[in-house]
């Protein structure tokens, strides 16, 4: 069997926004008297709005209503987009371009599967708007990671079997989506359980591992 496309999560694989996010969470939980620090910050990679902002919640001293949760991750959401403005394509992380055009010239597909519904925004920031063969995001899902929603509907638009795509995600929780899938993982930084692990992109050549696995 051999792999056909490869799916990329965005934030943390293709650009980091890690700081943008927990500056906004941090903002919006000041703002209401909730502790909130980096090891907190570091549960929501992969994780949804929404789910995020229930585990930002578990230190509030007390409850909110749906309504009042929908306003704090608006709240939250617009601090983070006016973070993100200031993206640009320096901030695409190292090895990432040298990857992606090795993989078209492979005649591999790309896609980007992220829970983000600021997917479009950071691609067009980045100036990779038009450059993967397909973009599945927070927009069209309904479900976010660990359910391999995202990763499904990414490689149902390229047309490509789900075992023969690979997902490269840097979290826990987009690995467990990918595996779900039946696809070949590959984590990047520090995530856990995947099949294949690099510390970074511009540390592997994966048009190479692809010719490996085959």
């Amino acid at each position: 069997m051999s792999i056909k496309a490869v799916i990329f999560d965005l934030d943390g694989v293709i650009v980091t926004t890690d700081d943008c996010h927990y500056r906004a969470w941090k903002a919006m939980a000041d703002d209401e008297g909730i502790y909130f620090d980096r090891k907190i910050n570091d549960r929501l990679r992969g994780v949804s709005r929404m789910a995020s902002l229930d585990i930002v919640l578990e230190r509030a001293e007390r409850e909110y209503s749906n309504e009042e949760k929908t306003a704090l991750a608006k709240k939250k959401n617009d601090i983070y987009v006016s973070l993100i403005q200031q993206l640009t394509e320096a901030d695409i992380l190292s090895g990432v371009m040298e990857n992606l055009d090795a993989l078209k010239q492979g005649g591999i597909k790309i896609a980007i599967g992220s829970s983000s519904k600021n997917t479009p925004i950071i691609l067009e920031r980045i100036g990779l708007s038009t450059y993967f063969d397909a973009v599945s995001d927070g927009n069209n899902i309904t479900k976010s990671k660990p359910d391999p929603e995202v990763f499904v509907k990414a490689a149902d638009m390229l047309g490509i079997p789900y075992g023969e795509c690979m997902i490269v995600e840097d979290a826990d929780a987009g690995i467990e989506a990918g595996r779900a899938a039946g696809m070949t993982t590959l984590a990047v930084g520090n995530a856990c359980g995947a099949d294949y692990h690099s510390p970074s992109l511009a540390e592997l050549s994966l048009l190479d591992l692809l010719c490996d696995i085959r």
